[in-house]
């Protein structure tokens, strides 16, 4: 082309990754880099001449100069078109090899100086170089008989190309080399060393083409092997028929079709099934699909399409066995009793409700599931989902898959083998997801009244109806559970047990356990009730059972060993000999207050383990009205002590809060066990009446606790835990409780034992809450101590 010797002296620079560009090769280029795009533009508004070098790393977005190789090829843009996601087509001529000298610029787009690569085609006579080309288009011709992805066209091309240099420029560019080795025959300046390493190229790509062309050969002719041995098979089946000899084979799949015909599977699951197996008879036994096929024929045949149990509808024996096994839990156990009721009057028809019984660990949630199994007369089955990330441990694996299993769910029905058993879905609320799936969406089906009758296991392929199963699951923090998966649960809430309640659990159950467990009779061992009050207060902090259990197990242990040594023959567990046995104790409750103060007001908390007395104290002392809280609080608690600063402030008029008290004083709030984190607007109404009794030295009866949430007008509203926060301040010998009026409601939970002797003050304001909780007749011998104080202090300043 004229263009050729017109090259200028700098031209802006393409850089290009995957390919190498030759002269005299035509190919389209798409570019979508904005640096490059500008660059294709400047070239088109000049000379349309553009310098085409490779990267040296192909992954490389914005490769700097450093990594650009230095030699390239001019090329002549011929045609450009923009396509619509904002790249632009280019086709491209390549003129002639040149190389870099300096980058001119590389923002916004690179330029370069570049120098023009001379070669001299006719250094070498053409006798000199036929033995080599001759070698080259030979191989050439056995690559693409090989399968290379060459056009054969090229070699009517490269018969009237008489240059060296050129004819190894074609060769390269149309064989797919490696970035490098192309790089390396485009920088070889020298046309009979550039056509002898596309010869050693050549070389390395026909011995690769022939070893794979070998690997290809010899599966074909394992393939064949094995189409003749299943002929030669099925001809000896053949032969063996009309001998009339006995054919295991046939007899193995004619059992399994008439299991699949006896085990009462639904139309279409039978269809599916009889399909399989027709698949495995046309099988050679010792393929590897037949075993696969084998397998999803025997899980089919065991699961229980149409066995169940039959429900056991008498409400009074059910109600038995729910009581013999758990103390309380009456919602729970009300709840299944309702159920077979309604079964019973339906005849049986009615789906299985789908519970969750949520609170805290060792409560008895799991051991519920089995009473509850025991006592319908249906089979149990548990599954634990803590930790569970593979949905396909729910739904099943894909018959592709090597090893592919059901899921947990099919598996649990193959072994309990019944449609209709009792299945605990235990710790729900711990399902992780990862990037195999996220299981807790696979359970949004199976817990679906409405979908789970055609639940589809992906191993099985086939709809199984598991309406009937009645699952029970189990979370001890229910927030943890997705929304969508908890509104298909009807939850049912199982708070943690009382001191009392341990104490009669303890007697009926874990004592006679332990008792045969370790070894021991029940003549040489006796657990008094002050005993296990005692174990249970200071050895045991906790909302279930667990604990208490081990500890009891200890005391057996101990006085088992005694037993051995002979030290001993029966054993009356007494507070004394607790401590004897188990040492000094672990957890010491709060003490009652021994007299009325100002400032200290007993409140109510609730835990995990329980109730809990809380002491709130306020002091005085010399400031201008600042506010300092300690005791680890949270930030609702925190905001629950601003709201009673704010609400002593707006009526301390009303209050009798003498005036400048705010401007004289700083107060100082503070919740003793600071090593505990405390929060919750519970204790609303127990900081304002600290307060209020701080600012206007008043005692507070120390026979008062109190709970509740305060509003900045003073109004009391409704917390939870009340049955707990009651019998803590039972047990603390505190009678007079004050609740909030909206509570009233919650006092019918506490047994009628509990609630005789107890006095129930409900307010609905603080004004009410003050005057129950103040000792007004205290106040005025604090108001003369005060004066006297103060004439003593006048005289002695006299």
């Amino acid at each position: 082309m004229t263009n050729e010797n017109k090259i200028p002296e700098s031209l802006p620079m393409l850089p290009v990754r995957d390919i190498v560009i030759f002269p005299y090769m035509i190919l389209p280029l798409y570019v979508g880099r904005e640096n490059s795009i500008k660059a294709v533009e400047t070239a088109l508004a000049n000379n349309r001449m553009i310098f085409l070098a490779s990267q040296q790393e192909v992954t490389e977005e914005n490769p700097s100069p450093d990594t650009i190789y230095k030699t390239g090829t001019v090329a002549m843009i011929m045609r450009m078109r923009k396509l619509s996601d904002g790249r632009i087509k280019i086709l491209i001529q390549g003129l002639s090899k040149a190389k870099i000298d300096e980058f001119k610029q590389v923002e916004p787009y690179f330029e370069a100086k570049i120098t023009k690569i001379e070669t001299d085609e006719t250094k070498y006579s053409e006798e000199e170089l036929a033995e080599t080309i001759k070698n080259v288009k030979s191989k050439l011709e056995k690559v693409i008989a090989l399968g290379k992805l060459i056009s054969p066209d090229i070699l009517l091309v490269l018969e009237d190309i008489k240059e060296p240099g050129r004819l190894a420029d074609l060769i390269a560019g149309n064989l797919n080399l490696k970035i490098s080795d192309s790089q390396k025959v485009l920088e070889t300046d020298d046309p009979k060393e550039r056509l002898i390493l596309i010869d050693e190229l050549l070389q390395d790509e026909l011995e690769l083409l022939q070893v794979q062309s070998k690997i290809n050969s010899t599966a074909k002719d394992e393939m064949s092997k094995s189409q003749r041995e299943y002929f030669l098979r099925e001809q000896m089946k053949a032969i063996k028929n009309e001998l009339g000899e006995n054919d295991s084979k046939s007899e193995e799949h004619d059992e399994l079709r008439n299991k699949i015909k006896n085990c009462g599977m639904p139309e279409e699951v039978e269809a599916e099934a009889i399909k399989q197996l027709n698949r495995l008879e046309r099988m050679h036994p010792d393929a590897s699909e037949a075993s696969m096929v084998r397998t999803y024929l025997d899980w089919m045949i065991c699961l229980p399409w149409n066995v169940s149990t039959e429900d056991v509808l008498d409400l009074k024996k059910s109600k038995e066995i729910l009581d013999d096994d758990h103390y309380d839990l009456e919602k729970a156990k009300n709840r299944i009793l309702e159920f077979l009721a309604v079964r019973k009057l339906n005849d049986n028809k009615l789906s299985g409700p789908i519970l969750c019984f949520a609170g805290p660990p060792g409560v008895g949630k799991t051991s519920l599931g089995k009473s509850i199994a025991k006592a319908m007369g249906r089979k149990y089955f548990r599954i634990s989902l803590g930790g569970v990330k593979d949905e396909a441990e729910i739904r099943g694996h894909r018959r592709t898959y090597v090893g592919a299993m059901p899921g947990k769910i099919v598996q649990s029905l193959k072994q309990v083998k019944s449609n209709n058993a009792v299945i605990v879905l235990d710790e729900i609320d711990k399902l992780g997801s990862d990037f195999r799936g996220d299981p807790s969406a696979a359970m949004l089906e199976v817990l679906d009244p409405e979908q789970n009758s055609t639940f589809r296991d992906n191993y099985l392929n086939v709809d199984f109806d598991l309406s009937n199963i009645l699952f029970l699951a189990t979370a001890n923090v229910l927030e943890n559970i997705p929304a969508a998966l908890r509104d298909r649960m009807e939850i049912i809430n199982i708070s943690g047990y009382t001191d009392n309640d341990k104490v009669i659990i303890a007697q009926k159950h874990l004592v006679r356990e332990q008792i045969k467990v370790n070894g021991l009779r029940s003549d040489q061992i006796t657990f008094t009730e002050e005993g296990l009050q005692y174990l249970i207060s200071h050895y045991t902090r906790e909302a279930g059972l667990r604990n208490l259990k081990r500890e009891i197990g200890s005391v057996c242990r101990k006085i088992a060993k005694n037993i051995v040594m002979e030290e001993g023959t029966s054993y009356t567990v007494t507070p004394e000999l607790v401590s004897q046995l188990l040492g000094a104790p672990r957890f010491l409750k709060e003490e009652a207050l021994k007299e009325n103060q100002v400032g200290i007001t007993t409140g109510l908390a609730w835990t995990q383990a329980g109730g809990q007395i809380l002491y709130v104290e306020a002091i005085k002392m010399q400031g201008k009205g600042g506010l300092i809280l300690t005791g680890q609080l949270g930030d609702v608690m925190k905001e629950s002590a601003r709201a009673a600063m704010s609400y002593a402030k707006a009526n301390a008029k009303s209050l009798g809060i003498p005036e400048n008290w705010f401007e004289n004083n700083e107060i100082h709030i503070h919740l003793p066990a600071g090593a505990i984190p405390k929060d919750g607007p519970s204790a609303g109404v127990t900081m304002s009446t600290s307060l209020i009794s701080l600012m206007t030295d008043t005692p507070i009866r120390k026979d008062v606790c109190m709970t509740g949430e305060v509003t900045l007008t003073g109004r009391v509203l409704p917390v939870g835990g009340i049955k707990e926060k009651v019998l803590a301040a039972l047990s603390h010998g505190v009678k007079t409780v004050i609740l909030p009026i909206a509570n009233k409601k919650d006092i019918e939970d506490i047994p009628e034992h509990f609630k005789d002797g107890m006095n129930f003050v409900f307010a609905e304001n603080l004004d009410e809450v003050i005057a129950v909780a103040f000792d007004k007749t205290n106040q005025k011998d604090n108001n003369q101590k005060k004066k006297g104080r103060k004439k003593k202090d006048v005289s002695a300043a006299a």
